[in-house]
């Protein structure tokens, strides 16, 4: 009789505790207004009612919330024409990328980055499986830093307030939806490989996927784009300018990956195998403490795109060299291909990027024209289907052809195995 007692005592004792909890965590509106450092962040999440009342709904999210000062930061970023000119569609996918589904706790990250989906899915905006990822790492002293497209860097400076559907971090600075890839090579000082492709773009289209190799950089999904820098276009730029454009475009497709998985470097082990789009392999290595692809070096990581990654590499990648290996002793390998060089401070290709891809006018996985402007105040539950405006140019028949593309791996020392992705 008493053992009963006790049971029921404890039963009821156990769900008065859990009443208490559910009392004391915050519902998202209570969070958000006890935080006055979020006022401005409250104020535009509201507007867009079906986005904030689905968050109300969710059991685990992580809400990347800008602060105030994040804010006055917009009319100098390249979010800045989007929020002056009140694009509503716009402002709604950078919302969107401010979300991450799970709960993604700051002590959760390391030193090595990690690149986690958000709710960025509409594919006006975005174009890699899935959802559009954020790359997040913990720097030295503990500090969390998120990176975005444009190379956008985010400071996390409050940490994990919990309300009752998961946690909202605080950050200083707004995330950039990534944008194509002929918009962002400006901003990266690839202005040669931007141009390329665009000059590439008069050669013909790609057999198997009806389209010039500049469209399909900037509209084919689930990209991975070695590019190399300007000065090794400057190395061989009287070669590469003088070379048929069949030619050309044959050795650009050699630094092109198309699978089924983006290569962000947290899934480029070492000994990782890449199929290319010009058919032959690329080898990944990881050795003295810095990645290689083939021969060359990897010097900058991760720069995200609207339809996948690109990773800057110190020289050409030569589609008649596929075994070529890394050599770490040599901090900048000589270039495989032979030809003539340009003077020094000459970026070839450069004249053929199109002139209007300095502003955030879209990440538009399919860029076809201009966005309109809408109130930021109306948002609804409609997707945008806008995208941006791409120059015209003529074709010729090409005789380059996709014969497969793949990430697989091979035994080696990596810590991540790989499937062969056809």
């Amino acid at each position: 009789m008493h053992t009963h007692h006790l049971a029921s005592f404890l039963t009821c004792l156990l769900i008065a505790c859990v009443a208490f909890a559910q009392q004391g965590t915050k519902d998202l509106t209570q969070l958000l207004q006890s935080n006055k450092n979020l006022s401005e962040f409250t104020t535009l999440l509201t507007s867009y009612g079906d986005i904030y009342a689905n968050l109300s709904f969710q059991s685990e999210v992580t809400i990347l919330a800008p602060n105030n000062d994040a804010f006055n930061k917009i009319p100098y970023s390249a979010l800045g024409p989007a929020f002056e000119a009140n694009q509503s569609q716009i402002v709604r996918s950078v919302l969107q990328y401010h979300i991450l589904p799970g709960l993604h706790d700051a002590s959760s990250y390391n030193g090595s980055f990690r690149f986690d989906k958000t709710f960025l899915q509409n594919s006006s905006y975005t174009n890699v499986t899935g959802a559009q990822v954020v790359g997040g790492v913990m720097q030295a002293g503990g500090v969390n830093v998120y990176t975005s497209g444009l190379g956008s860097r985010t400071t996390l400076v409050t940490a994990g307030l919990k309300f009752a559907g998961g946690i909202v971090h605080v950050i200083d600075t707004f995330l950039v939806p990534p944008q194509t890839f002929t918009q962002s090579v400006t901003q990266f000082n690839l202005t040669a490989a931007g141009g390329a492709v665009e000059n590439a773009r008069d050669e013909a289209r790609l057999l198997t996927f009806n389209s010039s190799l500049a469209e399909y950089v900037n509209s084919h999904k689930d990209l991975t784009i070695f590019v190399p820098q300007n000065a090794a276009f400057q190395a061989l730029g009287g070669t590469l300018q003088s070379m048929p454009l069949s030619q050309l475009q044959r050795i650009l497709g050699y630094h092109i990956v198309n699978s089924s998985s983006v290569g962000y470097s947290s899934n480029l082990p070492n000994g990782t195998i890449l199929r290319t789009l010009s058919g032959q392999k690329l080898t990944v290595t990881f050795a003295s403490n810095s990645l290689f692809v083939n021969q060359a070096r990897v010097l900058q990581q991760d720069l995200l795109i609207s339809n996948g990654v690109m990773h800057v590499i110190d020289n050409f990648l030569d589609p008649d060299a596929p075994s070529v290996t890394a050599n770490p002793e040599v901090q900048t390998a000589p270039p495989l291909i032979r030809g003539t060089s340009l003077t020094e401070n000459v970026v070839p290709f450069t004249s053929y990027l199109p002139t209007s891809v300095t502003s955030f006018d879209t990440a538009s996985a399919t860029p076809t024209s201009s966005f309109g402007a809408g109130n930021i105040g109306q948002g609804t539950s409609a997707f945008a289907t806008g995208s941006a405006s791409a120059s015209a140019s003529s074709t010729r028949t090409s005789p380059t052809k996709k014969n497969g593309s793949a990430i697989e791996a091979e035994d080696g020392n990596h810590t991540t195995s790989q499937q062969n992705l056809e």
